[in-house]
């Protein structure tokens, strides 16, 4: 191992670790000797996939660890040094029982650190919808600091359940970070929160504006305010501890009555013409895949964009995938890996393929299309009018669709009647599941915390959607737009060509 890493764990890292310790237990995140902290040694001589690991060890008290408490591993989790032993009432050294967890981080999303924490308010925010699978927050300054995350932005926090023992969580959490390729952290139900960043400062700042986001989301509970909408009006009945409980008719993006109603909206053929997406959008796309690229190549997200899209190609070359071409690697030079994603990507987009990498880059593509004005968004003249009667009834409307949540916000942020997401409370994507699967339909009852899928009505063009959302228990109905494709005979399923026949 070169001598600079060797130089900064002895000097920097295992010192850092334990610095940042005792500042973590004076926040209460890592207190009864709970909690854990694990840093990569900074050497710009190596790529950070091959820099050494320290990590804190385990049971012991965190605000006085030193830097001669720390164990050094190998990037690929093998210990290299362990403390000493010290005297009694001290219990023998032991690494983190977090290690398995920390090194999915740094494995599947090439971290720079990770941060185990045990903050009340990471628990009590798993706990206010108990059968949640995800955490969600709109509309709070404090998730810019979340990365890839802007004010206007959904947060989406994967939740796992609890084990007995630390290790048993580790493939579950491997689980979610592979469900949520844009998330930094996954909580653990009545346990804690794991967050990752680039570096120990990335991670740092990311921990704390969750811990920030939790707490107002608990303190907003306890006030009968409703966190994961836009307008953050009166929560509903079903969130609403029962000391804060009214008669009053709630506003906003909550219920009007007892009984939760949501609304799921389809996008192509459903909310806006087939032709829109097929003629303007993914020819925009298409058209401009290669200048994205390459006036984004160093970005953090265009490396995430194109790390997505080499898992994606690699498994497309497997499994014998028409179109698909290697993608080189980096030292093959810009232009080569550019050539390569393009083409890839242009197969793809022909393939009309609904999978999250490509989704996530036409996102960041399209992104730039809108705030340009080259492209404005366009839904059916009957959509607004339906959006309005719907929140002023206190339904909850969300958009699912197989375009990425960011091309999803982007649609609706910059119609031709304007912004229409002040009307929507949240988007998904095929990070829940592929459109035609049960299991889909199934996370986002779970995720809208309803008390029978059957209060949840799915609006979609496609029969094979309208299938799996049927036999997840969802009310169905199938919109009949010009340019859809035609049904099958008896299908079983009401129609309607306009919203305001519902």
């Amino acid at each position: 191992m070169a001598t600079a890493s060797e130089s900064y764990l002895c000097g920097g890292a295992r010192g850092l670790v334990a610095e940042l310790s005792r500042h973590f237990y004076a926040q209460g995140w890592v207190t009864g000797t709970g909690g854990s902290i694990t840093v990569k040694a900074n050497d710009p001589a190596l790529p950070l996939a091959q820099q050494l690991i320290v990590m804190s060890p385990s049971g012991v008290q965190k605000e006085r660890m030193v830097a001669e408490d720390m164990y050094v591993m190998s990037a690929d989790g093998k210990v290299l040094s362990s403390p000493v032993s010290k005297p009694w009432p001290h219990k023998p050294p032991k690494c983190t029982d977090c290690a398995p967890l920390f090194m999915k981080a740094y494995l599947m999303r090439g971290a720079g650190a990770v941060i185990h924490s045990h903050g009340m308010e990471t628990c009590i925010a798993t706990m206010l919808d108990p059968g949640a699978k995800e955490f969600r927050i709109t509309h709070m300054e404090m998730i810019k600091g979340i990365k890839g995350h802007g004010y206007h932005d959904e947060l989406v926090i994967p939740i796992i359940e609890n084990t007995p023992y630390e290790y048993e969580l580790t493939d579950s959490l491997a689980e979610a970070i592979a469900a949520y390729p844009k998330a930094t952290a996954v909580l653990v139900r009545n346990h804690g929160i794991y967050v990752w960043g680039d570096s120990w400062i990335n991670a740092k700042t990311q921990a704390e504006c969750y811990h920030y986001l939790f707490d107002a989301a608990i303190k907003l509970y306890q006030l009968g305010i409703d966190w994961t909408t836009p307008e953050h009006g009166p929560i509903n009945s079903a969130k609403r501890p029962r000391s804060v409980l009214s008669s009053g008719v709630p506003n906003g993006c909550s219920d009007a009555k007892s009984s939760k109603h949501c609304v799921v909206l389809d996008i192509e053929g459903t909310t806006t013409p087939i032709s829109f997406v097929t003629d303007v959008m993914f020819p925009y796309a298409r058209d401009n895949v290669r200048k994205h690229l390459t006036s984004t190549y160093g970005s953090d997200e265009t490396k995430e964009d194109i790390n997505l899209l080499r898992a994606q190609v690699e498994e497309d070359l497997k499994n014998g995938i028409a179109g698909s071409v290697p993608i080189p690697p980096d030292d093959a030079g810009k232009e080569e890996v550019i050539n390569a994603l393009v083409a890839n990507v242009e197969s793809m987009i022909k393939a009309d393929r609904k999978i999250t990498s490509l989704k996530q880059l036409q996102g960041h593509i399209w992104r730039t299309g809108f705030e340009s004005k080259e492209m404005q968004g366009v839904v059916f003249e009957d959509v607004p009018e339906a959006l309005k009667h719907w929140h002023a009834s206190g339904m909850k409307v969300y958009i699912y669709s197989s375009g990425s949540r960011e091309a999803q916000r982007l649609l609706f942020g910059n119609t031709t009647y304007g912004d229409l997401r002040q009307y929507l409370c949240g988007f998904f994507d095929t990070t829940t599941g592929n459109k035609r699967e049960t299991r889909s339909y199934f996370e986002i009852s779970q995720s809208l915390g309803v008390d029978s899928p059957a209060q949840i009505l799915f609006i979609t063009d496609v029969f094979q959607e309208a299938v799996a959302a049927k036999s997840a228990g969802f009310e169905v109905i199938i919109s009949i737009r010009p340019g859809n494709a035609p049904l099958p005979e008896n299908h079983g399923f009401r129609t309607i060509k306009s919203f305001s026949e519902i």
